[in-house]
């Protein structure tokens, strides 16, 4: 009984439903091989010597691919390690222009009053003064490509600020985006010399995206093998996902509530078509969208 579920996930199986869906909605870690890599990048980066001029990484793939996953996890892991001195923060990248903008974003990620200082100088002087007293090492800054929407200027502005806390503050930074903030970087020698890049692509169908498919049916508490690496049933997933991990766990997330609310117990080809799922690159001319004009 059960034997297709992980050992930790097998007493799911006898909690009421709300429990066992809450579980299944839960977000969760997938360690798959890119994720791997992203972690052991970083990590080294974390673990370098002191420099002048430090390196950064960008960790560049389309939308709802899991790279803010990846980032986070690893900021986690490194706070359960090293609670006393936390050397890895995350900032999430404002959207709009300029330095008052990024400025206002960092503030917020080291918790700092003030982000909503309009004085760009007096803003300047606090992150200053927060960086040589946090000391981090590592600032990850997530959806960069909101910073790369303004003018040249504005855009080179934040670049000699990437440029600075390296020099200045021994500070890491990591670049988390689509591919614009790849070209953005390659555009110029002196940037790119200093990013090197991991790369978060699309998932291909192959034997991985399979091993994905059953390591999701593992952490899922059904009752029945739903056999997920099925060709037919993979497949139609894919098709739906169009290879993002993002849309890949949504699926079958979905897939495995309806299940679990129809207690059929098992996720089939026939259940994720009644789900009526839009892949990402046809929702602009969906026939719902379409109801609404």
């Amino acid at each position: 009984m059960a034997d297709h579920l992980l050992e930790h996930v097998r007493p799911y199986l006898y909690r009421d439903q709300q429990e066992r869906i809450a579980y299944i909605r839960a977000p969760r870690w997938i360690g798959h091989h890119v994720a791997h890599d992203s972690h052991r990048r970083l990590a080294e980066l974390l673990d370098r010597p002191p420099s002048l001029r430090t390196q950064g990484l960008m960790l560049v793939g389309p939308y709802a691919n899991g790279k803010t996953m990846i980032a986070e996890r690893f900021a986690v892991e490194h706070l359960k390690t090293s609670p006393e001195q936390q050397k890895v923060w995350m900032v999430q990248t404002r959207e709009g222009a300029g330095l008052g903008h990024f400025y206002a974003s960092v503030l917020q990620a080291l918790r700092a009053p003030g982000g909503e200082i309009w004085d760009l100088r007096r803003k300047a002087e606090q992150l200053d003064h927060l960086l040589s007293s946090l000391k981090p090492t590592m600032l990850i800054f997530d959806e960069f490509h909101n910073a790369l929407r303004g003018r040249a200027r504005d855009v080179e502005a934040v670049f000699a600020f990437l440029r600075r806390i390296g020099r200045q503050y021994d500070i890491s930074p990591v670049l988390i985006g689509e591919v614009a903030v790849c070209d953005f970087i390659n555009a110029t020698s002196e940037m790119a010399s200093r990013f090197d890049l991991v790369a978060v692509p699309r998932w291909q169908y192959g034997e991985s995206y399979l091993m994905l498919l059953d390591s999701l049916e593992a952490a899922l508490p059904l009752a029945k093998s739903s056999d997920l690496s099925n060709e037919a049933l993979a497949r139609r997933i894919f098709r739906l996902s169009e290879g993002l991990i993002g849309e890949i766990v949504t699926i079958v997330t979905k897939a495995a509530v309806a299940a679990i609310r129809s207690e059929s117990e098992r996720i089939s080809k026939a259940s994720i078509d009644e789900l009526r799922h839009v892949p990402v690159s046809q929702r602009r001319n969906s026939a719902l969208r379409e109801s609404l004009l």
